[in-house]
């Protein structure tokens, strides 16, 4: 099966809280259907007068997401498939923050590029001690121009642009806490598991109303993403198709 193809998003509503689950058997890598399932699953939690509060997970007990799918991303010929693909998670980051209800993220292992764009975008994000972090792609040949809104609202200019820069070195899960991307950091999973049902079941039992209205505070001055994030998708796509960007993928595949 293409590998593009694998992988799933699937959601569970019990007790006024969703939880989204998405995997990839690449580490938990994102291919274009899958971010447009994700999308279209926080947009449903949204939407659901049942849901109340939305937890944001991945599959698995290592890697929370590797970011974009490398065999999705050396497939890409043209300016308009790199700009569609980089749109998928551009989606993502806007539904989540589009949505009405408080979006919890769970990252239970390392977090790269879009991984990392993913942890921004929450509303509030519970790690592992094993959850290192790394932007990767200036290393790949372009940069992190849809996520870097997210993280750069997340963890300030200064922590974006450590990570933007040094994008070959992971940074630990202790030092995204320090930066705000983080912000619970448990010893184990099972511990970050037992804090996310604890939260849940607090915000769940808050007044919908205000929370929808203080997730719009929370989110001021963010009103120009769906262009923005469209502009940046476009500058990703045409960088993803010059000769460094497509050497770099070409030589990271015939390591892997």
């Amino acid at each position: 099966m293409d590998k593009t193809q694998q992988g799933h998003v699937k959601s569970e509503l019990k007790n006024g809280i969703a939880t989204i689950e998405f995997f990839h058997p690449s580490h938990n890598s994102l291919p274009g259907n899958l971010l447009a399932q994700l999308a279209d699953a926080i947009k449903k939690a949204g939407k659901d007068k049942n849901v109340k509060v939305v937890v944001l997970r991945s599959g698995g007990d290592r890697t929370f997401c590797a970011g974009a799918s490398f065999d999705e991303l050396i497939s890409i010929k043209n300016t308009r498939s790199g700009k569609k693909f980089f749109m998928g998670f551009a989606n993502v980051i806007n539904e989540i923050r589009k949505c009405p209800k408080f979006v919890i993220g769970r990252v239970q292992g390392k977090a790269v590029g879009g991984g990392v764009g993913l942890a921004s975008a929450v509303d509030y994000c519970i790690a592992s001690k094993y959850a290192s972090v790394k932007l990767s792609e200036l290393a790949i040949g372009f940069g992190p121009f849809v996520i870097g809104p997210a993280v750069r609202r997340k963890m300030g200019t200064s922590a974006f642009s450590h990570l933007g820069l040094n994008a070959t070195e992971w940074q630990t899960a202790a030092w995204a806490k320090e930066k705000g991307l983080f912000n619970e950091v448990f010893d184990t999973v099972d511990q970050v598991d037992a804090y996310i049902e604890h939260l849940g079941e607090k915000l769940a039992n808050t007044s919908p109303e205000a929370m929808k209205m203080l997730k719009k505070v929370f989110w001021e001055g963010t009103e120009n993403w769906d262009d923005l994030l469209k502009e940046r998708a476009a500058i990703s796509g045409k960088l993803l198709l010059t000769d460094h960007a497509q050497n770099a993928i070409n030589k990271f595949k015939s390591k892997a």
